[in-house]
């Protein structure tokens, strides 16, 4: 329950890290960035998966890029369900996305190492 609750934390600090950086991801506030965090995972662990399998032959023809769209449609998802948090268009979700992806890995890498 800790790592859980841990995991959740972190992803919403690195949220707010991305609406920092990135034009077009807003997000207002703590409890925004909290429930888009929980949201986002709820995504990426019950529709991520579907959407990958019915889209495997593309993502295999475009040698794996189109996941990075997947993963962007989950964070647009996570802010069209989340009041206070808005993408706005596709090119704010690709990299918002991408960065979200690159900050967890360095966090995994990092705490990997730690513990």
């Amino acid at each position: 329950m800790f790592e859980f609750l841990a995991h959740l934390l972190v992803t919403s600090i690195l949220l707010l890290v991305v609406a920092h950086l990135v034009r077009g991801v807003v997000i207002e506030n703590w409890g925004a960035a909290l429930i888009a965090a929980l949201l986002l995972g709820i995504a990426n662990a019950i529709i991520r998966p579907l959407i990958v399998l019915l889209t495997l032959p593309l993502t295999i023809l475009t040698f794996g890029l189109f996941l990075l769209v997947i993963n962007a449609l989950m964070l647009q998802l996570a802010a069209a369900l989340t009041p206070g948090v808005r993408v706005q268009g596709c090119g704010a979700a690709l990299l918002g996305s991408l960065l979200l992806s690159i900050l967890n890995l360095i966090v995994g890498i990092i705490a990997g190492g730690i513990g």
